[in-house]
């Protein structure tokens, strides 16, 4: 008897969770009016103990029900963070941009553009087959650096985007490379000279100077190798590209006009 008892309200449960099922849209929230911080506990609980893809539209209730709480903020930027906690980075960076649009006061906002920055920056995979979301990574990190120099999050970010703008001087070497190789001295020299102006602090620069001697010494151009040996040998003393740089054409200082050399060291970073 009871065991029947179980079978029939077992059958009706699934009766009525079927009747649901046909006249609620799938993935849609549950419409119960709780307060906001209730709301927001139970966002928070699912993002930390629970399936991190289903946060976000919990954060997401917490607005709809109560837009004018001071829980609807946070919400919003937690439902960003569900968001790239799950990967769904496109969706990330569209949330991000709303809160950064309602709320450029907000003593998170920093946090908001480090979290874009990141959604493009865990976005590169081949940087030599697409650069668009490298550029976007040093951009977003850029623009975090800009106006928040003495933000928390600004030393991961300063790391973060050397390593986006090696990654960018990394393709042009590669491209560079391969005209020295075909003897396509000039188009070489045009992406070595980009690396030394546009990325100058990355750690290609050097090689990137030593490739220019190689390339001006091929096109017969003494004076412009020894330039830029010049240059490679101030800024990077103790580089291995500097010390196969004088043992191509040795020390810059001694081959070149001693006065065009004063010239160049006193501007050497910027001189391409």
């Amino acid at each position: 008897m009871f065991t029947r008892s179980i079978n029939q309200w077992a059958f009706i449960g699934l009766a009525a969770v079927a009747l649901a099922a046909c006249s609620t849209p799938e993935n849609q929230l549950e419409q119960v009016e709780r307060s906001a911080e209730e709301l927001y506990m139970i966002a928070y609980d699912e993002a930390t103990t629970g399936e991190i893809d289903k946060a976000s539209p919990l954060f997401d209730e917490v607005e709809r029900q109560h837009p004018y709480s001071k829980w609807a903020t946070q919400a919003q930027l937690m439902s960003a963070w569900a968001l790239y906690e799950s990967n769904n980075y496109p969706a990330a960076i569209s949330a991000l941009d709303r809160f950064i649009e309602l709320n450029p006061a907000n003593e998170s906002i920093d946090y908001a553009y480090y979290l874009k920055a990141m959604s493009y920056y865990e976005q590169i995979v081949d940087v030599e087959r697409d650069a668009s979301m490298t550029l976007a990574a040093m951009d977003a990190l850029e623009s975090l650096l800009n106006r928040f120099p003495n933000s928390q999050y600004g030393r991961d970010a300063r790391l973060k985007l050397d390593l986006t703008k090696s990654h960018l001087a990394g393709k042009e070497m590669a491209v560079g490379r391969f005209y020295l190789k075909q003897g396509q001295y000039h188009s070489a020299l045009r992406r070595f000279s980009l690396v030394v102006r546009d990325y100058d602090t990355s750690n290609q620069t050097p090689e990137a100077l030593y490739r220019m001697v190689e390339a001006y010494l091929a096109l017969g151009l003494d004076n412009e190798a020894n330039r830029s040996g010049a240059v490679l040998n101030y800024n990077y003393p103790d580089s291995v590209w500097t010390e196969r740089m004088v043992r191509l054409i040795g020390d810059p200082e001694v081959n070149h006009d001693p006065t065009l050399f004063e010239r160049l060291v006193d501007g050497a970073v910027g001189i391409f």
